[in-house]
């Protein structure tokens, strides 16, 4: 239960502020952590990025695994919010939809506006996009994004629980930071490595549930186009929401999904954010009921 409670903690009131957040926590670690390894020789660079991965994971898995084990000892009244108020700055879906809305709206005002809010979501230089590729960007990054803020989290919370959960968050924060070429091509690539690892199932279970909301395709039109991408999960829940509403997504010179579809229009993206909103809940419910099943009878024995 402690999953629908975060969700609903999500919804309703959003994210805690900078100050108490442990993603922003993170960040700053790997910001101090990361001074100077992308100025480090190839080997030297890969192997300090290790160690400073290693130490951070080690850190924030094992302040979660302290608490987990301090909430442990608690009645089961008490343990279940206070597990839900710790998992719930782990995931952000109500984030995810906001900023998106932001860029919508930017987008509607003018293009210029549209395209300076898209930087806040994506890394690719936004400035000579058309509305179309905007809005296609956003199309994508909203479909990766279900994954990588929401599903992900959420999915490992139930593996591995609350030192779960703070090892995907962290693991993909690093990523965010330093699993990117040029500079950071050796002293990043552990953390690339180490997020593609843990996005192998939630990325296709996320594919599934786009493909759940609308079965207008067939998984194996899903399985061709998720193979078009570089990375080993983003194609996923991309191509599920490209073949779904049965438009074209891209990244100029490096992939196109669905080459054939027209770019999405205005009606798409809000039919794209619809059928996010609604995979987003149908995955969290059915997490959540897969952890009832497995701690309810726990807690009843209490």
């Amino acid at each position: 239960m402690s999953i629908l409670l975060a969700l609903l903690l999500d919804w309703n009131l959003g994210e805690p502020p900078a100050r108490l957040h442990p993603v922003v926590w993170m960040g700053r670690y790997l910001g101090w952590a990361g001074r100077g390894l992308a100025e480090l020789s190839p080997a030297r660079a890969f192997w300090a990025g290790v160690l400073a991965w290693g130490l951070g994971a080690l850190l924030f898995t094992g302040v979660y695994a302290l608490l987990a084990r301090l909430l442990g000892g608690l009645p089961w009244w008490l343990e279940l919010p206070l597990t839900a108020l710790l998992l719930k700055p782990l995931f952000a879906f109500r984030m995810l939809l906001s900023e998106a809305r932001a860029v919508e709206g930017a987008l509607q005002e003018s293009l210029e506006a549209g395209r300076s809010r898209l930087g806040f979501l994506v890394s690719r230089d936004t400035g000579s996009l058309s509305a179309g590729e905007v809005r296609e960007s956003l199309l994508e990054s909203i479909s990766e994004n279900l994954s990588d803020s929401v599903i992900a989290p959420l999915f490992w919370y139930l593996l591995l629980g609350l030192p779960g959960a703070a090892l995907y968050r962290f693991a993909n924060t690093a990523d965010a930071m330093w699993g990117y070429r040029g500079e950071w091509e050796w002293a990043g690539k552990w953390a690339a490595r180490a997020d593609d690892l843990l996005n192998l199932l939630p990325a296709r279970l996320t594919a599934l549930l786009i493909w759940g909301v609308a079965p207008v395709f067939t998984l194996g039109q899903l399985w061709a186009e998720a193979h078009k991408t570089p990375s080993p999960n983003s194609g996923w829940p991309m191509a599920a929401l490209a073949l779904g509403l049965g438009v074209r997504l891209g990244k100029p010179g490096v992939y196109l999904l669905n080459p054939s579809a027209p770019f999405p229009s205005p009606s798409d993206l809000r039919q794209g954010f619809t059928r996010v909103i609604t995979a987003g809940r149908l995955g969290g419910l059915l997490l959540a009921g897969i952890e009832v099943c497995l701690h309810f009878p726990a807690i009843l024995s209490r």
